[in-house]
C-alpha cells in the first residue's frame, strides 16, 4: 500500500466534489489505518463462523475494520473451510472427484440436483459451502452408483 507523505493526512475534496481517500485512510472518518491480526465472523449458511487470526485493517479512531480483496477471499474460504469441517461436509476436492468419477459435467451435475448451472463450480471451487442435504445426496451418488440413475430418471420429472 502507498503511504501519503503527511501521516495524518485526511480526506481532500477532488474537482468534482468527491472526497479521495489515501489508500490506507478509514473510509468512515478518514483516519490513517493500521494493519492488524485478530478474529472476524462471516455468515455461512446462515450460521456466524469466527475465523481465528484473519489480517485486515481496523481504524485506531472509530475501529472500523476493513480488508483487501485478497484478504476478504482468503477469509471468506477460512470461513467455509471451518464450516465444512465442524459438519464434516465434503470438500470442493472431494465433490469433484465424485463428479468425475461419473463422469458428469458441473452443469450436468447441477441438472440432476434440481440446482442452477454455477453451483456445482461454487462448491468445487470453496466459494460456497453445500447444505447438509446436498451433502447426503452427493454421497449417496458417491457410495451407491444407483442413486445417480435414479436421479437421472426423475429429476426432468420433478
Amino acid at each position: 500500500m502507498k503511504k501519503p507523505a503527511d501521516k495524518n493526512a485526511v480526506a481532500k475534496p477532488s474537482r468534482r466534489n468527491t472526497v479521495v481517500l489515501p489508500d490506507d485512510a478509514c473510509p468512515t472518518c478518514g483516519t490513517m489505518m493500521k494493519e492488524t491480526r485478530g478474529s472476524l465472523r462471516s455468515p455461512v449458511n446462515g450460521e456466524q463462523v469466527s475465523v481465528p487470526s484473519v489480517s485486515h485493517f481496523q481504524c485506531p479512531s472509530c475501529g472500523e475494520q476493513v480488508l483487501t480483496y485478497a484478504q476478504a477471499c482468503r477469509f471468506e474460504e477460512d470461513a467455509a473451510a471451518l464450516y465444512r469441517k465442524k459438519y464434516g461436509l465434503l470438500s470442493g476436492h472431494q465433490i469433484r472427484a465424485i463428479r468425475e468419477h461419473h463422469r458428469l459435467t458441473q452443469v450436468e451435475l447441477a441438472g440432476l440436483l434440481r440446482l442452477g448451472p454455477n453451483t456445482i463450480s461454487r462448491w468445487e471451487a470453496g466459494r460456497n459451502v453445500q447444505t447438509a442435504a446436498l451433502d447426503m445426496l452427493l454421497r449417496l451418488i458417491r457410495d451407491l452408483p444407483a442413486s445417480l440413475a435414479y436421479l437421472r430418471e426423475h429429476a426432468a420429472k420433478i
